[in-house]
């Protein structure tokens, strides 16, 4: 009995016995079930529920913070850097994991257990069976996505507070501003989890019983990062379906840095419907009668990995003239983002310290960048920037100065370690009214837009 046959099957011409097709949403009905009785993806879920909890509220309890990571040295300051501190982890390892672990296995179970045949001729549509096995999968990730939001933000709220987040330029975002943004930011990851989802929906169905088809979106993931912290144009950086997993930190800037996270989900978004098209594609021409064809092959290679290099490549011509050419890190974006970051945390340090406010006009902070000590041109990434920042206070003629060094990475995200003078930036600590503090300028994360400045 062919794939064609069941599919065109009807009737039955015995006595007037009518056979009828098996509908999505009972075919989705059951593949959930399926799905939910594996011990793996039970113990996902759990996972997913109940680890950023707890390790939300253990970090944020330790001494020592994972400041390497984008907001990892504000866990101690506000609940809503949990979350956010889970999401750069997420976007790097635990969502091509759990895509991996669902959609790169929900075809490829059917191979290893010799089951297509019962299957089609229960459902009588290869049509049908796709689609009910991509919205499970589908269902999954998402019930897994929701749990790590829900756990990590509960957490951090009960165990740190809800309190104001500082931005990645300075500016203090409220309780519910941060919020929003928090949402916003992991409804964006959301569109790089599809994509690696549709990939290990291909890898699923184009390479069957081999292991490497449940490892596809994990190792597409991996070799993304790679390349991420390559100096590679940015025109192909932005073309890589992950980008929107790095791109949502231009939300907690003010004004937000929209551009780069919007061709990410863009981008993410084109690749999950020419994958998820490419594995439909596969999967209804696949010749089911034959047990030992699980699908992989040249067919694999020449529906499969082509196409998908194909829109790589159309992806970065389309791209290059709205991103430049270059790195998109020079001396004035440089400048301009750490004079502005400053700005806003000094206000900050004057409001601990219980001196008179100024505003950001009456400071007129300016800063001077130099890279390798002006033996190499100022642009491109790097830990050899140096920044003298001045500005001035009213009523006092000698204008102000510190020294910071800027380790500035591919992807635009910099840390600037204050280099003197210690009044202002030499001591991790402040003494305040209320007690000692941490420094908002001591040291600080930043970002620079890697698209031409308008």
């Amino acid at each position: 009995m062919t794939a064609t046959a069941a599919t065109d099957t009807s009737a039955v011409t015995a006595g007037t016995l009518v056979v009828r097709k098996v509908p999505v949403s009972r075919g989705y009905r059951f593949e959930l079930v399926k799905l939910l009785s594996q011990w793996r993806v039970r113990v996902l879920i759990i996972a997913c529920w109940l680890a950023p909890a707890a390790f939300v509220a253990i970090i944020s309890q330790q001494a020592s913070l994972p400041v390497d990571t984008l907001f990892g040295r504000m866990m101690h300051a506000t609940g809503w850097a949990g979350p956010l501190v889970l999401l750069g982890f997420s976007g790097s390892w635990a969502l091509p994991l759990l895509t991996s672990l669902v959609a790169g296995d929900v075809f490829a179970s059917e191979d290893r257990l010799g089951t297509w045949r019962h299957l089609l001729v229960a459902v009588r549509s290869p049509r049908r069976i796709f689609v009910s096995k991509a919205l499970a999968s589908l269902s999954i990730i998402l019930v897994l996505v929701i749990g790590l939001v829900v756990s990590s933000t509960v957490s951090g709220l009960l165990v740190v507070g809800n309190r104001e987040l500082i931005g990645l330029d300075g500016h203090l975002l409220s309780p519910g501003h941060a919020a929003g943004a928090v949402l916003l930011a992991w409804l964006c990851a959301l569109a790089p989890t599809l994509a690696l989802a549709a990939i290990g929906l291909l890898g699923s169905v184009a390479l069957g019983r081999s292991p490497m088809g449940l490892l596809l979106p994990a190792v597409v993931a991996l070799a993304m990062q790679i390349v991420q912290q390559l100096p590679v144009p940015v025109a192909f950086r932005l073309a890589l379906p992950g980008y929107a997993f790095i791109s949502w930190n231009g939300l907690f800037t003010s004004p937000a840095q929209r551009g780069p996270l919007l061709i990410g989900v863009a981008v993410s978004l084109v690749w999950t419907i020419v994958a998820t098209g490419l594995a439909y594609f596969l999967f209804v021409r696949r010749d089911f009668t034959n047990p030992t064809n699980d699908g992989s092959g040249r067919r694999a290679l020449t529906a499969g990995l082509l196409p998908l290099v194909g829109l790589l490549v159309v992806s970065t011509a389309v791209i290059a003239p709205v991103s430049g050419v270059g790195s998109g890190i020079d001396q004035d974006k440089v400048q301009k983002a750490v004079a502005t970051e400053f700005a806003h945390l000094y206000r900050l340090q004057t409001k601990q310290l219980n001196r008179a406010d100024v505003t950001e006009e009456q400071l007129q902070s300016a800063a001077e960048c130099t890279k390798g000590g002006d033996q190499v041109a100022a642009k491109g990434p790097g830990n050899d920037w140096r920044c003298v920042i001045s500005w001035h206070i009213p009523g006092v003629e000698v204008a102000g100065s510190a020294i910071y060094q800027l380790d500035i990475n591919p992807l635009g995200r910099y840390v600037s370690d204050g280099d003197g003078p210690k009044e202002v930036n030499g001591f991790f600590l402040v003494r305040t009214p209320s007690g000692d503090e941490p420094n908002p300028l001591w040291q600080f994360d930043g970002n620079i837009e890697l698209l031409p400045a308008k």
